[in-house]
Order: C-alpha cells, then structure tokens, then sequence
C-alpha cells in the first residue's frame, strides 16, 4: 500500500508496482499536511450552471468505479489525485513531487520558483512515478460529456482529443471587442442579442448600407457584425475596415457558427457595385472555430480598395456610402452525377 497527498493506493489494483519499480524505495509518502481546499478553484463553461467534474461518471458511485480492467478509487478521489493544486488542470507526465508527497504539474513546478505551493519545501526533480502509472491504468470521459460528448479515452489520449473535440465549446465570434465567453451556439446566439446588441435577421439573402463620415480614417475596429439565420443555421456577416500593408481597405464576409465539416455544405456571395461596375465574390464560409482575425488576416473574403469604395460611394468621394448584397446558399449532391446543386431559399 502507497501513501500519495493522503490517498492510499494499493499495488494490486493498478497492474503491480514490482514489476516496474522497487517498493522500498518509492518517493511518493506524503506528510499530513493537505490542500487547502479554498485555495483551488474549479472553472465552470457556459451555458450549464451544473457543470460536472470531467473526471466524474454517469455510472452510479458506490464506492469504486469500475473504469476498464483496473478499479482505482471513487471518482472524487481520482479527480484530487490527477488535479494539479496550482491550476487546477489534469497532469501528464512529468508528474513532479515534494520530499512530502505534494504534486503538481511540470507547468506550474516552473510558475512556483521550484517551492511546493502546500508546504513550502523545495521541490528538487523528485517525479511521482506511481502517480504516472495510476493514471496510464485510467479510461475517462472526455471533459465535454456534459454538452455531448460520448467518447471514452485512455487518461494521456484524452488530452489530445479534447483539443479537437465537436463538442467543446465556441468562442464569442463578436470582434469588437476581446470577449471571453464562451458556450455552444444557442447560448451565444442569446449573448450576442443581450449583451453585444447585435441585429438578429431571418432569411438567406441581405442587402446592407455602410456609411462612414471620414473614409480617410481607418482604424482596425470591426464595423458590424450581423447574425443571419437560415437553413436551420446561423451565420455571422462581418464588414469592417483596416490596413493592409499602407493602404486602406474594407473587406466583408461570413462565418458559419458551426465547426468547418458542416460549413463545407453552404456557399455564400457578396456584391458591391455602383455606375455600371460591380464586385462579386463567391466562398465557403468559415467555421466559427477560425477566429475573425485568422479569417481576415488570411484574405477570404470581398477586399474593397479604398479607392473603388469611394468610387462606388459616388459623390464628392468625402463620404462613404457601401451598400454590400448577398445570399446564402446549402450545396446538395446529386445522387446521379455526384455534382453539387444549389437549395437556394425562398
């Protein structure tokens, strides 16, 4: 039996120790000094107020959880055991350790000047390998479980998935500001209403007039941003102005609020013109999973010189006046040619 930060493990129960380590001289012995408990706080993800521990089960809890061929402890317990004292956040190896026993992560071991945030002691490059083969013996749900996500992962695989996980959760697409809320769609829909004030349309077609006073003053601020909803779907209108290299220009275009495999099945195209001339640009929007700025900074969109826009503003070129068509479109395939036919909506 092994002693760690005040839980017992027993050898038998995670593949035996004695054949990968001598018991006699194992590291991992804590002291009775414990975390203090409000000193840890756990971050919770819109829009779910009771918001599970990634670590916890659907399997009912009497007493050990059966995860796979090996059963370790209750879920809480496991929870406490994986969970750097620092950030709060699961630990992968290198797991490090205090002379008594404390562990964190190798992030925070950096952030703590090398002092163990429980009981103050040098830490040294003392590495909890018993801790490390606990949780190589783990099989858990992905963090996500509580928005959707079925998946089970081995403990160092599940990591790696949940970087790409569908189901995690969507950042505010409104680029006005550094907004740091996230959730899933529905939730941010209601946010970008309430607290952006953003207009809210229905319908897959749109026709907007940008006007600016002094053209001449560009500065990178997102102009507006629009929530059009159709196709069951909700779609974000950007239109803004910014530099690019030394010269001003506009640029509009669509993000799907959606990851990018549902937003490969819609198409969209913009149209600024006046005086017989126009510009049309024809794409694919981008998923919300792309950030305004990467999508702008990449160029996939309808660029206006300033010059043109001005042109098209008409007048004595002192004002702007953009007036910005365009329509959405779902690609269907068509079952005989295996060729892409546009749902145009009503």
């Amino acid at each position: 039996m092994i002693l760690i930060s005040g839980y017992f493990i027993y050898p038998s129960l995670v593949g035996g120790f004695g054949d990968w380590m001598d018991l006699d001289n194992i590291e991992c012995v804590s002291s009775s000094d414990g975390i203090d408990e409000d000193e840890i706080h756990h971050h919770g993800i819109h829009p779910h107020p009771h918001h599970h521990s990634e670590f916890s089960s659907s399997k009912p809890r009497n007493g050990a959880i059966n995860m796979g061929p090996t059963a370790i402890a209750p879920a809480t317990s496991v929870h406490e055991l994986l969970e750097c004292p620092v950030c709060t956040n699961s630990m992968y190896p290198p797991i490090h350790q205090c002379h008594n026993g404390h562990t964190l992560c190798s992030t925070c071991k950096t952030r703590v000047h090398n002092r163990c945030p429980t009981c103050r002691q040098e830490l040294g490059d003392i590495r909890c390998l018993a801790l490390e083969k606990v949780a190589e013996s783990l099989e858990l749900p992905c963090k996500f479980y509580s928005l959707g996500c079925p998946e089970i992962f081995p403990y160092y695989s599940k990591l790696k998935h949940e970087a790409v996980c569908s189901f995690r959760p969507y950042n505010c697409p409104y680029a006005g500001s550094e907004c740091s809320v996230v959730g899933d769609i529905p939730f941010l829909i209601a946010h970008l209403r309430d607290d952006h004030k953003v207009d809210m349309h229905t319908g897959c077609t749109f026709n907007h007039r940008y006007v600016k006073s002094n053209p001449r003053e560009v500065e990178n601020a997102t102009w507006m941003l629009t929530v059009f909803h159709c196709f069951g779907q909700y779609f974000c209108l950007h239109f803004e102005a910014f530099q690019l290299g030394m010269a001003p220009v506009y640029m509009a275009f669509l993000r799907f609020m959606g990851d990018e495999n549902e937003a490969r099945n819609y198409s969209y195209s913009l149209e600024v013109g006046a005086n017989g001339r126009k510009l049309i640009w024809e794409g694919t929007p981008r998923s919300v999973r792309d950030s305004h700025r990467k999508v702008r900074d990449s160029h996939d969109g309808l660029i206006i010189q300033r010059n043109m826009a001005l042109f098209f503003s008409g007048g004595d070129r002192k004002e702007l006046k953009l007036r910005v068509t365009g329509r959405i479109w779902k690609e269907q395939q068509n079952p005989d040619s295996g060729v892409c036919i546009p749902n145009l909506c009503s």
